[in-house]
């Protein structure tokens, strides 16, 4: 996939200190900044009231085989992955900190950290607001809390088109005190479904660190 990056740019978002202003996206949607950096759609409907999400009963553990520990040098997190089917390289230019690769197949991983301490309800609607930016057909197709490694994170899964290309990304969303965590995988609608497990994988390494 030599166009990865379409496929997860729009996810990465930074924080800066300004006012609440209007802004307009590139496909000409009217977006809401505020302070802490997150922006919402203006008259979209996107942005749904808070309600219950699902908290999935089944305990989420490293996979035996992820003997790798990856740490991040921004908040108190790391990822334990096999390196026998990962492949991994740190971002030099700070737009996340590793990107990852199934050495099976086009299949892509990202680690995206803040060092800014953000509610799950929030982060949810960050992912969504900017995914629709690039993806306006955007869809929620899964959206659940899991207990992972003894942390509760939110899962999601979002389906969209980008460049006439289908893609799903499946991803883990967490915060705390140390700052803020998104990791996701990616690929096209296909691969993603034959690779789904080995994405399971990699996302159940997702540990605290003390």
């Amino acid at each position: 996939m030599r166009n990865q990056a379409v496929f997860f740019i729009f996810f990465i978002f930074s924080f800066s200190n300004f006012a609440q202003i209007n802004a307009v996206t590139e496909n000409g949607d009217e977006v809401l900044l505020n302070e802490d950096g997150t922006w919402i759609y203006v008259n979209s409907g996107l942005i749904e009231p808070e309600g219950e999400v699902y908290l999935n009963p089944h305990v989420f553990t490293k996979p035996v085989k992820s003997t790798f520990l990856l740490k991040s040098e921004k908040v108190k997190l790391g990822i334990w992955l096999d390196p026998k089917k990962w492949g991994f390289k740190k971002e030099t230019e700070e737009v996340y900190e590793y990107q990852f690769s199934l050495k099976s197949g086009d299949v892509y991983g990202m680690f995206i950290t803040e060092k800014i301490e953000i509610p799950l309800t929030e982060l949810k609607n960050i992912a969504l607001g900017n995914a629709k930016a690039a993806a306006p057909d955007i869809k929620l197709i899964k959206e659940e809390y899991r207990m992972v490694n003894g942390v509760k994170m939110l899962h999601l899964q979002m389906d969209g088109t980008i460049q006439g290309i289908k893609f799903t990304y499946l991803g883990y969303y967490y915060s705390n005190e140390s700052g803020t965590v998104q990791l996701l995988t990616y690929s096209s609608q296909k691969l993603m479904k034959e690779n789904s497990g080995l994405c399971e994988e990699l996302l159940n390494g997702l540990v605290e660190l003390k």
